[in-house]
């Protein structure tokens, strides 16, 4: 399994929800036509979250689209999930050949990285994608990094990269106009009045830009093009 170029991927966490549940979100979200769904949920105990991801597991594979857990590859194998994501806090806890082992090798393992040294260490891991922020202030961390990385990290990354943090409707254009292909979305989405239409916004800006990409691409092919 893998994650595909041009992908939204949503963040869900109750706390940004707007007193929506989880569940509720994720459907509304997978209305829209979100591509991918991860649980990130920090205050409930582990029956709970055993219970949440099992059915949003069902609701994502019922719909086709691809259900991650965060931090825990134990709850991630219980809801059969379709990977688990790993903060850089996570890999003290759960190595990466641990978590393989664990979740079995045609799962997802995705892990968070805060700077070039990161992304460049990830590369050399068995994850199958990288997030990399956050890339705009966020109130779930304490600081940022800017996009004037974004161009590096993405001539180096050798697995499929999403970028994270802060990324909303009004900045979402100057990501993309840089190359970025794959964007995570937590509060942009979740607080957001009407989370189907939001996350339409997000993924026809998205699939636009792919067109305007493959547009040049075939440009610049095209005999007497010059390359």
């Amino acid at each position: 399994m893998s994650i595909k170029d041009y992908s939204l991927y949503l963040v869900i966490s109750e706390e940004c929800g707007l007193g929506r549940s989880a569940v509720e979100i994720a459907n509304l979200a997978i209305a829209g036509g979100v591509d991918i769904i991860q649980m990130r949920e920090k205050n409930k105990d582990r029956a709970k979250l055993v219970k949440l991801a099992c059915g949003l597991s069902r609701a994502c594979k019922d719909n086709g689209v691809t259900f991650i857990v965060n931090d825990d590859p134990g709850i991630a194998k219980e809801s059969d999930a379709d990977g688990v994501h790993l903060g850089q806090g996570d890999l003290k806890k759960y190595s990466i050949a641990r978590t393989r082992e664990l979740i079995g090798k045609d799962k997802i393992i995705g892990v968070s990285t805060h700077s070039l040294a990161e992304l460049s260490k990830a590369n050399n891991d068995d994850v199958d994608y990288i997030a990399y922020g956050p890339v705009f202030p966020t109130e779930t961390k304490d600081y940022f990094l800017g996009t004037g990385d974004m161009q590096e990290a993405l001539n180096i990354a050798k697995k499929p990269l999403i970028f994270i943090g802060g990324i909303n409707l009004s900045n979402l254009d100057e990501i993309l106009k840089a190359g970025v292909r794959n964007i995570a979305v937590i509060r942009g989405i979740t607080e957001s009045d009407d989370i189907s239409l939001t996350v339409r916004s997000f993924k026809d800006r998205i699939i636009k830009s792919k067109k305007g990409r493959q547009e040049n691409d075939y440009k610049n092919k095209r005999p007497g093009s010059g390359n």
